[in-house]
């Protein structure tokens, strides 16, 4: 059964306790996923947070181009959003799509047969996945599976992804096989890294909107605390519980915008091709 490390405390320094707790030692070059943030939002994770934990890894923080209208839609406004937000102050950066992407194969996945990631990805022996749990407005949510998925796909991959298997269908596909593509799609990164990835997702400023949203609603729930795991099923699962069992008065409007987009389907499917388990033992420090 996976271990899911969980504290309450919110800080930096938490964030490197639960590192420890997982007893891992990433390997060689060490890329770290995180989420730029769209200009105009309030609520993604700042880098001052992420320093001290990209540090300890000499990582290199990553990010791939998004497929739609915003401030990372091209590398050069990605590269400007980067150093906007601060992230080139804090360590390397990474757009990993630059100069193009490298294919992915789908091995038993559900929906589609291949992933495209940033070409840059190759350079990387390890991964460190520090996700910002929060809604999503077509995930229902999003952690570390929406974070290795539609997070490292190039521009042209996340509309794959969201396209399931047909890009120009991005905000057309059926809903569910979008999910699926995603569970898919993850699939295929624990296969590149193999035991070689570590996840931490931060329950913090959740809004009922991604990073991505230039203009997000504010937090629809108080924070819960900071969770990590080498299963990426697992901590979504995890993270998903915790926030059922919350009794704080935000909770049924940011489990609407989860369950009208049947955002737990994306863990179901995950477990069910392979890549963790949604069975779990919550470890609290």
């Amino acid at each position: 059964m996976a271990k899911v490390y969980f504290t309450r405390e919110i800080t930096p320094e938490a964030m490197l306790r639960l590192y420890d707790a997982l007893g891992v030692e990433l390997p060689g070059k060490v890329a770290v996923k995180v989420h730029s943030g769209e200009v105009g939002n309030q609520n993604f994770i700042r880098p001052d947070f992420m320093k001290p934990m990209v540090d300890k890894v000499h990582g290199t923080i990553v990010e791939c181009n998004t497929a739609y209208e915003g401030k990372r839609n091209t590398t050069e406004a990605h590269w400007d959003t980067m150093k906007l937000h601060g992230w080139t102050d804090i360590a390397d950066v990474d757009i990993m799509d630059e100069d193009g992407e490298i294919e992915l194969t789908v091995n038993g996945g559900k929906r589609i047969q291949k992933n495209y990631v940033g070409k840059n990805m190759a350079n990387y022996d390890s991964l460190l996945v520090l996700s910002h749990f929060k809604g999503h407005p077509m995930g229902g949510f999003g952690g570390a599976l929406k974070n290795i998925s539609i997070g490292l796909a190039s521009s042209h991959g996340k509309a794959y992804i969201h396209g399931a298997g047909v890009p120009e269908e991005i905000w057309t596909a059926e809903h569910n096989s979008f999910l699926e593509s995603m569970a898919d799609a993850a699939k295929t990164i624990l296969e590149y890294f193999p035991g070689k990835i570590a996840f931490l997702n931060v329950m913090k400023n959740m809004s009922v909107d991604c990073d991505c949203c230039a203009v997000a609603e504010d937090p629809a729930i108080g924070d819960i605390g900071i969770l990590a795991s080498l299963d990426p099923v697992a901590l979504d699962q995890a993270c998903l519980d915790l926030v059922y069992a919350s009794d704080d008065p935000g909770k049924p409007h940011l489990l609407e915008r989860i369950e009208s987009r049947n955002g737990a389907y994306t863990v179901e499917v995950a477990e069910e091709i392979g890549v963790g388990s949604r069975e779990y033992e919550l470890v609290e420090l």
